[in-house]
């Protein structure tokens, strides 16, 4: 695998990280509104250990290339004659 795939993998694998976290803290809300205590208390070790598991992935990413700004444009004014 080159360098180039291999971070590509990794951001993959960010992403897919990211929209776990997301789910499961989505997951933790709902139960802890519907009083279910220990079904949210038991989803906490997976957000943390995603979370931790994203983290060290984040870590040894180099930074993402940022995005081109967006190209002001000019609007023609009409003239009135």
């Amino acid at each position: 695998m080159t360098a180039v795939e291999n971070i590509a993998a990794k951001r993959g694998r960010l992403a897919a990280l990211d929209a776990t976290v997301a789910r499961l803290k989505v997951q933790y809300d709902l139960l802890m509104n519907a009083f279910k205590f220990d079904e949210a208390k038991a989803l906490v070790a997976g957000i943390e250990a995603a979370e931790r598991e994203r983290a060290v992935l984040a870590a040894e990413l180099p930074p993402a290339p940022a995005e081109a700004p967006p190209v002001p444009y000019a609007v023609a004014r009409r003239r009135r004659h």
